[in-house]
């Protein structure tokens, strides 16, 4: 009888082996270079983003800050200087709390 493989080539949480290794079935993984690894977050960022836009469900959130973090981490940002460039940017620039989509710019 043949095997069904699937292939995925992405990015995935640490656990995934072992969850789909516990369902039965067997994968392949590779651990990838500092390189490759950041490569993998952007197109993971991407496709969280995506999925969320897809959705709208709060639990695709939990992935892009998952993914964000991870982001960080290979560039060696902490969360609070994180938290501090974000901060800065609202003051500067403000938050999109009031809600404005911007229709047009005029020169005088």
């Amino acid at each position: 009888m043949d095997e069904k493989k699937w292939h995925y080539d992405k990015l995935v949480r640490d656990r995934i082996p072992e969850i789909i290794e516990g369902s039965g079935k067997s994968c392949e993984i590779e651990t990838l270079s500092e390189e490759d690894y950041r490569k993998y977050l952007y197109q993971k960022l991407l496709e969280e983003t995506q999925e969320f836009d897809a959705s709208k469900e709060i639990e695709e959130l939990a992935d892009i800050v998952e993914v964000i973090e991870a982001i960080l981490r290979t560039r060696n940002v902490s969360k609070a200087e994180f938290q501090f460039i974000r901060n800065k940017k609202r003051e500067k620039k403000g938050a999109f709390e009031k809600r404005l989509l911007l229709k047009s710019v005029m020169e005088k």
